[in-house]
């Protein structure tokens, strides 16, 4: 098994534990899912802890293996607490991003998942290693990162412009423009 650094490490362990507990105690999860801001059901920390709920097996399968497969090189490259700052900042623009959606369309449905945060890392694994060959699982064709990441990016928005998926595609999008913002601030900050 490849090794995997602490905050990626601590971040899958969190997910998978709290998808257990969730199995286990059923009922609390509603409480810490990212609920609409017009159903009366938001509270202040559900723009985090939406990003450690999972709806089913295959959601946390795909999501851990997204963070172990982009997130582990990042943190080696920037270290945990540069690599912790960027996943809650994909996490915070990626819940802010689909509360505008929801407010806009009406939606009364909650998000869960790490995809946000993930999104996010995939953007900058695509901006740290533009020219670096992948194999996507979907579809299996070698491409660069840029290109993956290009491509993931534009059918997310033509998905969550299409509205039928039920599948937080703004919450993406959104995760992505936190990760862009702060690698930009960063690069700004060093150019000082």
């Amino acid at each position: 098994m490849p090794f995997v650094p602490p905050v990626t490490k601590a971040y899958m362990l969190a997910c998978v534990g709290v998808y257990c507990l969730f199995i286990l105690i059923p009922g609390y999860e509603s409480l810490f899912a990212l609920w609409p801001l017009n159903t009366g059901r938001f509270l202040p920390w559900q723009p985090l802890s939406y990003a450690f709920l999972h709806g089913d097996p295959l959601h946390l399968f795909f999501n851990m293996l997204g963070l172990w497969m982009f997130g582990s090189e990042l943190e080696r490259v920037w270290g945990g607490k540069r690599y912790a700052q960027l996943l809650v900042a994909s996490a915070l623009t990626g819940a802010a991003a689909q509360l505008v959606f929801t407010l806009l369309v009406g939606s009364f449905a909650p998000t869960v998942g790490a995809s946000g945060a993930l999104f996010g890392l995939l953007l900058s694994y695509g901006l740290m290693f533009p020219d670096r060959i992948i194999m996507p699982l979907f579809p299996p064709i070698p491409m660069k990162a840029k290109v993956f990441v290009a491509i993931f990016g534009a059918l997310e928005l033509l998905m969550g412009i299409s509205g039928r998926s039920g599948i937080a595609h703004f919450a993406h999008l959104g995760g992505m423009l936190g990760a862009w913002l702060m690698i930009s601030y960063w690069r700004g900050t060093r150019r000082r």
